[in-house]
């Protein structure tokens, strides 16, 4: 696709790597921490979070790159009960190849409002600090589907460091997915490997609806610490 007239062009940047990466996310949690001012409290209002609504309200897009992220919580029963709630992140079709075809499409098709791609979900405790990332099905962000080796190749773009929101958490958000591509990757392997065998259930068009009655494809647990700890940081 080509650029639309809305993106802004911004200076050359290279991808955090993973070193500079770990490095961002322990600055950021650190100084919400010191401010007494968890996630959460950065991105849904003091009084509490309307269940399902999008926060901010039309997503948080970075000015640049056009990549965005949102934050909602759902109802009790609908989460684990150690969950606030979860960003979805998402690249936007013009960071991938131009006429690059989605493996699936919206109902919507072009007419879609959101020329988005869903890249990965990322659980918040209860605490702000984050426990799981996860995969999901087609229609619950209504988006252009793209195979998993080309999310894959694509990951290094996902970057929402100029949105308009906290700026702790458009870096965190950023951070946290250059962090965690390795294994960001596999889930969206497993994700396509179980999107296959819904296709052998229900078939091609079913399988990526609603009426397939799945939505979470695939998930891991975040152990932050574990995860720093296995690096050498400075």
């Amino acid at each position: 696709m080509a650029s639309s007239p809305d993106t802004i062009s911004a200076p050359p940047s290279r991808p955090l790597t993973t070193v500079e990466a770990a490095h961002v996310v322990i600055e950021t949690i650190t100084q919400m921490a010191q401010e007494q001012k968890p996630l959460m409290l950065r991105v849904v209002p003091e009084e509490g979070a309307n269940f399902w609504k999008h926060y901010p309200i039309k997503d948080a897009r970075d000015k640049y790159c056009k990549s965005r992220w949102y934050y909602h919580v759902h109802a009790p029963g609908g989460r684990d009960t150690d969950e606030h709630g979860h960003f979805h992140l998402f690249l936007h079709r013009t960071q991938l190849p131009e006429g690059l075809e989605p493996k699936v499409w919206p109902p919507q098709g072009e007419d879609c409002k959101a020329h988005v791609t869903h890249v990965i979900g990322l659980s918040i405790d209860t605490n702000g600090i984050p426990r799981a990332w996860f995969t999901v099905n087609r229609f619950v962000t209504n988006e252009f589907l793209f195979p998993a080796d080309v999310m894959i190749e694509h990951l290094p773009d996902f970057n929402t460091d100029h949105t308009p929101e906290d700026d702790l958490v458009n870096r965190f958000v950023t951070a946290m997915v250059a962090l965690y591509r390795e294994e960001i990757a596999q889930l969206l392997r497993e994700r396509d490997e179980k999107q296959a065998e819904l296709v052998a259930q229900h078939g091609e068009k079913a399988a990526y609806e609603k009426d397939s009655g799945i939505e979470v494809l695939s998930q891991i647990p975040i152990d932050l610490d574990a995860k720093l700890g296995s690096l050498e940081l400075e």
